[in-house]
């Protein structure tokens, strides 16, 4: 009997430690010397006996990796360590614990891990302080990156800060030039959360703020779901789009603000079965498709749903826009219930986009059909018509579908006219203002090739 007492306080003892130390991990304690051992271990401690208490998941605080988080050392490699160890336990959490700043350098996040990993960032992360605190060494085109992760969360209350203010005002940066021009010198920005080649993604309730270039992009990913994001940039910091997604698939975008300086969502080539619900968008440059087509590239989108969502003080509301020399289809795209409020081109299809002052001129396009404008109200800056349908002088915009359409100036009294060229539908003269620009039935020529190539 006095032996299995003694059994028993010892292994009361080691559960006790072993519940201190990872309740000291979550919440950020400093390590104790008697615990340090413990906190290095990269894997669970094995099984408990039969009727202990259960532990469901494992935290890794980078804090017990070295990382100091006062904003100013470098606490890569302690991300690096925690990432490794979090990486090797099913359902593991890692963890950025609240009141610290950590300050780490480009880093790619390797996969692939065991599932239901949790990324929960409570506290702050932040780049290198510009470009010439940047590595020599090391690519300026991204920062934090995610590469081959299947069955991942990246959630938590934080703050990314990608302190992009010294990047948006390098020499090369289109607003520091003579109307538009650009200067010489490197130009290369970094992307600040990029997901590559990975699947079953959530990213939910994040902070991220002044990314040096876009804040989120997805690339080659599928089954991704964005949730309660808050991004924020100042409306003239260059080509900040707030979620940009590439060759990506079956993709959900729901319940976020985003305020920035250029697309609060843009869609790539090689997307489908997109759906994208109750924004709050700008100022930005609104919901875009494209561009597409970028030097005579093939460009396949199709099944977008963008719904159930306010667009204001923005140069666009939701845009399509691909590129002269471009072919491949856009089709199936649905933008319903959406609320402009002073949005200088509400409505716009511009099938000869350019971002330079001017364009060769090009036979080929990507083709786009089966577009349908539905229960879309609100007010426009007068500057431009609330509705631009530029289409291909060879390659046709065709089906465009517009209900319940009702756009008002944000001033004044004259209503403009839509603007049309080469774009075939069914005219709605319910529409305010009235579409009649539509051309009816359906042209004599298509280029199913393109199409089939999707």
């Amino acid at each position: 009997m006095e032996f299995t007492r003694l059994c028993f306080s010892v292994f009361s003892i080691f559960l006790l430690s072993y519940v201190c130390s990872v309740h000291g991990r979550l919440y950020g304690y400093p390590k104790m010397s008697h615990f340090r051992a413990l906190s290095q271990i990269s894997l669970p401690p094995s099984p408990a006996p039969e009727g202990a208490p259960k532990i469901d998941n494992a935290i890794f605080n980078v804090l017990s990796y070295g990382a100091v988080g006062d904003g100013v050392t470098d606490d890569t490699q302690a991300f690096k360590m925690a990432w490794d160890a979090a990486c090797q336990v099913d359902s593991a959490i890692l963890l950025v614990p609240n009141h610290y700043s950590f300050m780490i350098q480009s880093t790619i996040f390797t996969g692939p891990c065991k599932s239901g990993l949790v990324f929960q960032i409570e506290g702050t992360i932040m780049p290198p302080d510009g470009p010439d605190s940047w590595p020599k060494n090391v690519s300026k085109k991204q920062w934090l990156v995610f590469y081959r992760i299947n069955g991942m969360s990246i959630q938590g209350g934080g703050i990314i800060d990608g302190k992009g203010e010294k990047w948006w005002n390098l020499p090369c940066k289109p607003h520091k030039g003579i109307n538009g021009t650009t200067l010489p010198g490197p130009c290369d920005s970094p992307v600040a959360m990029k997901f590559f080649m990975s699947s079953n993604l959530t990213v939910q309730g994040l902070k991220i703020k002044n990314s040096p270039l876009f804040h989120f992009r997805f690339d080659s990913c599928r089954d991704v779901h964005v949730d309660s994001l808050y991004i924020k940039a100042p409306p003239q910091s260059p080509n900040t789009d707030g979620i940009h997604i590439e060759n990506t698939n079956d993709v959900t975008i729901r319940n976020s603000i985003i305020s920035n300086g250029d697309d609060c969502i843009s869609i790539g080539a090689g997307c489908y079965n997109v759906d994208i619900r109750n924004m709050t968008c700008g100022p930005s440059h609104g919901i875009s498709i494209g561009s597409l087509g970028f030097r005579n590239s093939r460009a396949c989108v199709s099944n977008i749903t963008v719904a159930d969502s306010t667009i204001k003080y923005s140069d666009n509301g939701v845009r399509i826009k691909t590129w002269q020399g471009g072919f491949g289809a856009v089709s199936k795209i649905n933008f319903n219930n959406i609320r402009m409020e002073s949005v200088r081109n509400p409505i716009i299809l511009d099938q000869y986009y350019c971002d330079k002052r001017s364009c060769a001129n090009q036979t080929s396009a990507v083709y786009i059909s089966d577009v349908i404008y539905s229960n879309i109200k609100g007010t426009y800056d007068v500057r431009s018509p609330p509705m631009h349908l530029a289409c291909s002088d060879n390659v046709p915009c065709t089906n465009l579908t517009f209900l319940d359409v009702e756009l008002y100036p944000a001033q004044g009294q004259k209503i403009l006219e839509p603007f049309c060229w080469n774009a075939y539908g069914a005219p709605r003269p319910l529409t305010i203002p009235p579409v009649f620009c539509l051309l009816e039935g359906t042209p004599q020529s298509l280029p199913s090739n393109d199409v089939d190539q999707c």
